[in-house]
């Protein structure tokens, strides 16, 4: 009876483990059939080149910046309607996802900067 009871706990922080572990891991998408990461974390490709053009131009234009730049200022460098909040948004999705992966740093204050180029 307490070896089946460790036992179920051995199982239960396996599979814990294993959900942590997925939950960590990229998403991929599907493209012709295949599993492929649309923003690559920095350390896989250290090549600009791997990203999709949008994420290349915001990319371009924080480290163009003198110093951390708000979500707004690269907005008004891409075009956007920024008086608008809702415009705003998907690019800050994806200024966030760029941070996640490596390619910039979010500060605590909601500004991003250029991590150095390997």
């Amino acid at each position: 009876m307490i070896a089946e009871r460790v036992l179920h706990r051995l199982a239960e922080q396996d599979r814990a483990v294993q959900e942590a572990a997925a939950a960590v891991a990229p998403a991929a998408a599907r493209v012709a059939g295949q599993a492929v990461l649309l923003i690559p974390h920095r350390g896989e490709t250290g090549d600009e080149a791997a990203l999709p053009a949008d994420y290349r131009k915001i990319l371009a234009i924080v480290r163009a910046a003198d110093g951390p730049v708000q979500v707004r200022a690269v907005g008004e460098e891409l075009g956007l309607e920024v008086t608008v909040r809702g415009k705003l948004e998907p690019l800050r999705a994806k200024m966030t996802k760029l941070a996640d992966r490596g390619w910039l740093h979010k500060r605590p204050d909601g500004r991003f900067t250029a991590r150095a180029q390997a």
